[in-house]
């Protein structure tokens, strides 16, 4: 009887150290608690949980205004993935994920306004049928794959083809061609290729479009806190998605775009250009995606 308590007691203790094997600290996946906490006490204070979930994302975004950019935050370990929120430097994708995470958390009484739960709200976006299985490639790295993925679960509505959006030819590669850059990937090899089997089938998909020439023409139609993916061109009949933001109406009823911008421009998160203006800068820029958060 104790031999058999002894076996299980190792046994348990076995997967005890297992699990917290794969964890990360909590300040790795965590980072600017004190600016987590103004913003609570900001969403507080604004009543910003009353705002439709489009016009809270913005909110979110408008707040944020001002945030260093900081390129490959996501890339936290050599060998875990797990869900992550860093709020002293965003890039393009954190930036609107982060909003639209935190617009999310929102919804729920005040108590549950934590980093625990922030995190909760990442993970159910950022992450294949919402589940972080500590596995790299559970994560959606493709803009266009995490809209087919986040539309299906009924979490954004894809409005890209009522608005207009025309098909392109997609490939989707930038992760094999630069996977030195990704710390997950230059750590361990074996990684490339079920990375080309999922880049292969995000880009079996049809990719759809609003031509920029017609974007100023659905300016009108976009709300505060849509999703805008940039398309661009890369190389001769080849488009994928390079870059991401959210939309945001100004006072005098004009659209811009607002996104966390690179060390090339101004480095930060701003509120930029009306987004048809925005496009016009870009030759390679195409045209756009839309995502509307549902919920």
């Amino acid at each position: 009887m104790r031999q058999a308590i002894s076996v299980l007691f190792l046994l348990f203790l076995t997967l005890e150290l297992a699990a917290a094997e794969s964890r990360l600290p909590f300040g790795t996946v965590f980072n600017g608690r004190d600016r987590f906490d103004r913003l609570v006490s900001a969403a507080r204070d604004g009543n910003w949980k009353s705002l439709p979930i489009g016009e809270r994302t913005a909110t979110v975004g408008r707040a944020l205004v001002g945030t260093r950019y900081k390129s490959f935050t996501l890339e936290i370990d050599n060998r875990i993935e797990a869900p992550s929120v860093n709020f002293t430097g965003l890039d393009c994708w954190t930036f609107y994920e982060v909003s639209l995470a935190f617009a999310r958390m929102l919804d729920e009484p005040a108590e549950n306004w934590t980093p625990e739960r922030m995190l909760h709200y990442i993970e159910l976006d950022r992450y294949r049928g919402g589940q972080c299985t500590g596995e790299y490639l559970s994560r959606l790295h493709y803009l266009e794959d995490w809209l087919a993925d986040n539309d299906r679960r009924g979490l954004v509505e894809d409005l890209t083809r009522s608005l207009g959006g025309t098909s392109v030819p997609h490939s989707a590669r930038e992760m094999t061609v630069g996977w030195r850059h990704y710390r997950y990937l230059a750590h361990n090899r074996s990684l490339l290729g079920p990375l080309q089997q999922m880049e292969a089938r995000v880009s079996s998909r049809p990719l759809y479009q609003i031509s920029k020439n017609r974007v100023a023409g659905i300016e009108g139609r976009l709300r505060s806190g849509d999703i805008i993916g940039i398309i661009s061109r890369d190389g001769p009949n080849r488009y994928s998605t390079s870059h991401v933001g959210l939309a945001v109406r100004a006072a005098d009823g004009s659209l811009h775009f607002m996104h966390a911008s690179s060390p090339r421009n101004y480095g930060r998160v701003v509120v930029d250009s009306t987004l048809s203006g925005y496009l016009s800068r870009y030759r390679t820029d195409s045209g756009i995606l839309v995502a509307r958060p549902l919920r």
